[in-house]
């Protein structure tokens, strides 16, 4: 067998047609090779223009949006983590108006959380738009939140606001007109703590 190998060696790397399919081969190993390394100086592209303007950017029209929309809502930046950081648009939290009987004296109140859109950086760079749904604390569970899409930095421009925060407003006004006859175990609101413990007296 040893002496079969180097006739084989000899018989592929001068047959014409095996060299053609090796060259194709790393043609083709060249390609995918470049583009990973352009995947890789993408990522941080992304995140040089994620902090040099599109991040400023992004707080000036959700704060230009609020105030023509009248809306109480906050724009902030989250930057806890370094290139994971994310800009959210908060309508806040109060008081649900509804509360629970600790005695007689003192009532717990639930708070209400009214929902938020947050475009936050993904760990290649590109930017994740999502909405958080209102939720009330000890009332139910959140529901999951729901992924717009995922933008390049020089996709987001400024026509995609508007559609943003429109799917947002129709998203959480949805929720606060809720009355579906068959819903979701997450919107199952209020059922755990009314009546969850009633079928076990």
């Amino acid at each position: 067998m040893e002496l079969c190998v180097p006739f084989l060696d000899r018989f592929f790397t001068g047959n014409p047609k095996y060299n053609d399919m090796m060259d194709s081969q790393l043609l083709n190993l060249k390609r995918k090779a470049a583009q990973y390394r352009e995947v890789l100086q993408n990522t941080e592209n992304y995140r040089k223009d994620w902090k040099e303007s599109l991040k400023e950017m992004i707080t000036t029209q959700l704060e230009t949006l609020r105030d023509a929309l009248e809306l109480q809502a906050t724009v902030e930046c989250k930057s806890e983590m370094e290139n994971l950081e994310a800009i959210v648009f908060s309508l806040g939290e109060t008081q649900s108006g509804m509360y629970q009987k600790v005695n007689e004296d003192i009532r717990r109140h639930l708070i209400k959380h009214n929902g938020s859109l947050i475009y936050q950086q993904l760990f290649n760079g590109k930017i994740i738009v999502l909405i958080n749904y209102p939720f009330i604390e000890g009332y139910g569970k959140p529901a999951p939140p729901k992924t717009i899409a995922i933008y390049r930095p020089e996709e987001l421009k400024e026509p995609f606001f508007y559609r943003h925060l429109e799917e947002f407003m129709n998203e959480i006004t949805r929720w606060e007109d809720y009355d579906d006859d068959e819903p979701q175990p997450h919107q199952r609101i209020g059922f755990d703590m009314n009546f969850g413990g009633a079928s076990n007296e």
